[in-house]
């Protein structure tokens, strides 16, 4: 027993002493001095590195961690923020990085380095372990130095724009790798599968989006390789691939499988259900059709089967069956949203262990089942966008104790709770948009106080906002209650938000200020409300997160304060239809990232600000109806090269049209309409490159952006839209706006001839030059503008005639050059002949239809048979012997008899004389049109 005792003590012991903390070494010199070097060369203007000094132990530096035992460094952690307001390093790294011996753990990740290829020297770190180049920016090529990491067990290098490699050989020699993450293009690469399996310790294999080849033969290889999780999606293999050959044969031990967003097409393959350990199955988006193999039944390890966005149809019952066996006992989630499936929803106790159930967007109908109330495991229930009707009460929600995610949107289902009804769940994921929720807000559902993702816009709710306050709070990320007719104040809280949230209150009735806390949110919509006041609430915070801004549609007035500096990150900013007034403030040139400013139909004076010459990033702009003085800036066109839509309509501008405008390349609605410019057109308009182009565009100006939410990304779309005058009315274009290519410089005090470079723009669907000064002829080819279905180019001071090109323009659907001093006769075409007086009223010396003004000549060249010469016509009568003096005396008689038998007969008949005279009036008419459009078709035969 002492002998025991005695042993124990003395284990004791020396544990005690192994558990003593090793004494903190500091690190190496040498070490350090290179890490200084490697800060010298990377540009750091978010302060990441500012721990990096000369003065301190390098160990303790951000991003720098050493051994206990040796003080080398072995990790170094450069990795740039994944915010929504990216905050990366710049510059290339130093090659005193191979200084780092030790290093076994390299992360630069999420920075810039300006498409440099990969360091060579990096394949020198023989000690590397984890290597991570993600989203880095590099390009070019793969060193084949990466080779000789031969302890490298993790390699990410997704994210990159590296050029395409012709071989992988480089891979094929890093033996101790276990996880690859790639999404490099691979299209050249057709022995990817042979290198694969020569890598005999890899289980985790991602080839995301690298255009593999489809492999049509795989040779004999003794594949050494066994996944646990092989992800190949977003690579378009088709059926017609060997690679599901080769999976089915060779990796029966993969736990997940995703080969989402690919082109198989046809049925379901049943060789799936060999794999005998498979857990996790993602077929997302590859076309399959038809129904679930009856052979999935039997996958008794299966926990995750998603089908999500194919072409499945059939009856959700005959699903179900198919999974009965022994894989509906095992299946935890099953996702077949957005394909073709049919009929009602049926029992589902015999899934006992379901946690996730997505349906949405299918073509269900019927009723929901009482049953689904049993479902105890249920976390995540989509239901949403299906022909559902009937009542949903309580009882449907009995026992769903663990629900956190319920989506039922877009239903028929009547909602019939108790008003005193207190749900046992709390939901984390609210989707009730287009549900009729209203019209006062259900009280159950101010229950949920967990609750960070709720959609109930157009839900009907016409209740005051006090009944709907518990929606703000600390954890919220994504809030949209818009298209409602929701009333009342938002409260000023003083609420801090765990992450930036997206807030979405378009279309209400909500009034009074905007409280400062809103304006900390990463997306912003309070458009088409009835808010008032000023929004110097906007300084009260400094928010870098927020991207999109629209507080269009409102009553805000006052001036616009002058802090923008504090909200850099904004790329979209709509303040569209509203009091404001005063100057542009010169801040808003600090939002370098912004794409869309939009501050239309406002009170804004004074001078365009030149502080918005810093924002390169603009596309599109509108400041029309405003009190805008000055001169067009020149910056315009020379700073902001990406520029498609500027709208300057309605202001006082005055000056000339600056040539700098010509730069922009992409510019494809320009509207200076409305104001006081002088000058002439330049010349140089044939340099807007996007005008020139009949290539049609993408239907929408779209903008897109990644709004981030913690732990993931959501990507998000803005369309750009605009009023423009189109026809004499005006529209507000959104779907279609990239698709149109507008010039308008009407009302204007424009002065010259229109440039004949103008005529290059063939891609130009609208152009208008009315109520200018212009002068000289309309260019004769403008015919080549092909493309134009608008042309005005009246009350201008324009003279000669009208080219006959103008007739070629088949598209032409608007035409008006009334005003003028045109001369000369109208031109024909079936497309011009469409076209009524009030297009050419207003010149004096113009003649021809649709005018009732004859052009000279017209009366006797009426028709082409009596068009011959008068020597001609005397020759040919007198060689037929018609002419005589008998002829002529007869004829003499014969009209007075013939005259004076009707004349008598109407100066004696006052009835008789008022029909005649209307029978004649009658009859040129009729006679005036018979012989326009005879001579119309005369001459299109002549032409042709």
């Amino acid at each position: 027993m002492g002998g025991s005792f005695l042993q124990f003590l003395l284990t004791f012991i020396l544990l005690l002493l192994c558990m003593k903390p090793t004494t903190h070494l500091g690190c190496k010199e040498h070490e350090r001095q290179a890490l200084l070097k490697i800060k010298q060369d990377l540009i750091d203007d978010y302060g990441l590195l500012s721990s990096w000094s000369s003065n301190q132990d390098c160990c303790k530096w951000s991003g720098v961690n050493c051994s206990n035992q040796t003080g080398h460094v072995i990790m170094l952690n450069l990795n740039g923020s994944t915010s929504f307001l990216s905050r990366h390093l710049q510059g290339k790294l130093n090659p005193s990085l191979t200084e780092l011996k030790y290093l076994t753990h390299l992360d630069v990740s999420y920075n810039d380095f300006n498409q440099t290829q990969i360091p060579e020297f990096i394949g020198s770190l023989s000690n590397l372990i984890f290597l991570d180049l993600s989203q880095a920016n590099f390009g070019r090529n793969i060193p084949y130095q990466l080779g000789n990491l031969s302890s490298l067990q993790y390699l990410y290098l997704w994210g990159n724009p590296i050029n395409n490699p012709k071989n992988l050989d480089w891979l094929s020699q890093l033996s101790s790798l276990t996880f690859l993450d790639m999404d490099i293009n691979l299209s050249k690469v057709n022995n990817w599968l042979q290198i694969v399996n020569k890598l005999p310790y890899l289980t985790s294999l991602y080839l995301i989006s690298c255009n593999l080849p489809n492999i049509f033969s795989i040779p004999l290889v003794n594949s050494s390789t066994s996944f646990d999780v092989l992800c190949l999606s977003d690579n378009d293999l088709t059926s017609s691939s060997s690679v599901l050959e080769w999976l089915f044969s060779s990796n029966t031990s993969v736990v997940e499988l995703d080969l989402s967003r690919n082109q198989f097409r046809g049925l379901i393959p049943d060789a799936f259900s060999r794999i005998n350990s498979l857990a996790h199955l993602y077929l997302d988006s590859v076309k399959f059709e038809g129904e679930i193999p009856k052979a999935f039944g039997g996958m008794c390890n299966l926990k995750t089967l998603s089908l999500s966005k194919n072409c499945l149809n059939g009856q959700l019952t005959d699903f179900i069956h198919n999974l009965t066996g022994c894989a509906n006992h095992s299946i935890e989630a099953l996702f077949l949203d957005r394909n073709q499936i049919t009929g009602s929803l049926p029992d589902l106790t015999t899934f006992p262990s379901l946690r996730e159930l997505r349906l949405d967007q299918n073509r269900l109908n019927g009723t929901i089942p009482e049953s689904l109330g049993k479902q105890s495991n249920l976390e995540i229930l989509h239901l949403g966008s299906n022909s559902l009707e009937g009542v949903i009460s309580e009882v449907h929600f009995s026992k769903l104790s663990n629900l956190k995610n319920l989506d039922l949107s877009n239903t028929s289902l009547v909602f019939n709770f108790s008003f005193d009804w207190v749900p046992q769940f709390q939901l984390d994921v609210i989707h009730f948009q287009s549900c009729q929720l209203g019209p006062r807000f259900p009280k159950w559902l101010q229950a949920q106080k967990s609750c960070y993702w709720i959609d109930i816009s157009n839900s009907g709710i016409s209740d005051n906002l006090s009944n709907l306050h518990w929606v703000f709070s600390s954890q919220i990320q994504f809030m949209n209650l818009s298209h409602n007719k929701i009333t009342g104040q938002i409260p000023d809280l003083s609420l801090e938000f765990n992450l930036p949230p997206m807030i979405d209150m378009r279309s209400n009735n909500l009034e009074g200020d905007i409280p400062s806390f809103l304006f900390k949110a990463s997306y912003l919509d309070l458009s088409y409300n009835m808010f008032s006041e000023s929004v110097l609430s906007l300084c009260a915070i400094n928010n870098e997160d927020l991207g999109f801004l629209d507080l269009s549609n409102n009553r805000l007035s006052g001036e616009l304060p002058d802090c923008w500096m504090h909200l850099k990150g904004l790329g979209i900013l709509n303040l569209a239809n509203n009091h404001f007034q005063g100057k542009i403030p010169n801040s808003l040139g600090s939002l370098l990232g912004i794409e869309t400013l939009d501050l239309s139909n406002n009170n804004f004076s004074g001078e365009l600000t030149s502080s918005l010459n810093n924002c390169v990033e603009l596309k599109f702009i509108n400041l029309r109806d405003n009190n805008l003085s000055g001169e067009i800036p020149m910056w315009l066109g020379s700073s902001l090269p990406n520029l498609v839509v500027i709208i300057l309509r309605s202001n006082h501008l005055h000056g000339s049209l600056p040539l700098h405008l010509c730069h922009l390349a992409h510019l494809q609605v320009l509207d200076f309409a409305l104001n006081q410019i002088s000058g002439s057109i330049p010349k140089c308009f044939n340099n807007l490159t996007a005008l020139t182009q009949k290539v049609r565009a993408n239907a929408t100006i779209s903008h897109i952006y990644d709004q981030y939410f913690g732990s993931f990304y959501m990507t998000r779309t803005y369309d750009d839209h605009v009023l423009l005058m189109w026809k004499g009315r005006e529209y507000d274009y959104k779907h279609i706006l990239g698709l149109l290519k507008i010039i308008d410089l009407s009302s204007n005090k424009l002065t010259g001839a229109i440039p004949e470079e103008i005529t290059e723009l063939t891609g130009l669907i609208s152009l208008n030059l009315s109520r200018n000064l212009l002068s000289g002829q309309i260019i004769s080819n403008i015919g080549e503008l092909q493309s134009l279905d608008f042309l005005d180019l009246s009350k201008n001071q324009l003279s000669g005639r009208i080219p006959s090109s103008l007739s070629h323009i088949d598209r032409l659907s608007v035409l008006d050059l009334s005003n003028n001093n045109l001369s000369g006769k109208i031109p024909t075409s079936p497309q011009l002949d469409t076209f009524n007086a009030s297009s050419y009223e207003g010149n004096p010396n113009l003649c021809g239809a649709p005018l009732l003004e004859k052009c000279p000549g017209e009366e006797i060249a009426q028709n082409p048979a009596m068009n011959g010469s008068r020597e001609h016509a005397g020759m040919q009568d007198e060689k037929e012997g018609f002419i005589s003096i008998g002829f002529y005396v007869s004829v003499a008689l014969g009209f007075i008899a013939g005259f004076w038998g009707v004349v008598g007969t109407l100066v004696l008949n006052m009835s008789l004389r008022v029909a005649f005279f209307r029978f004649l009036n009658d009859f040129k008419d009729r006679l005036y049109v018979a012989i326009s459009v005879n001579l119309a078709r005369v001459q299109r035969q002549l032409q042709n």
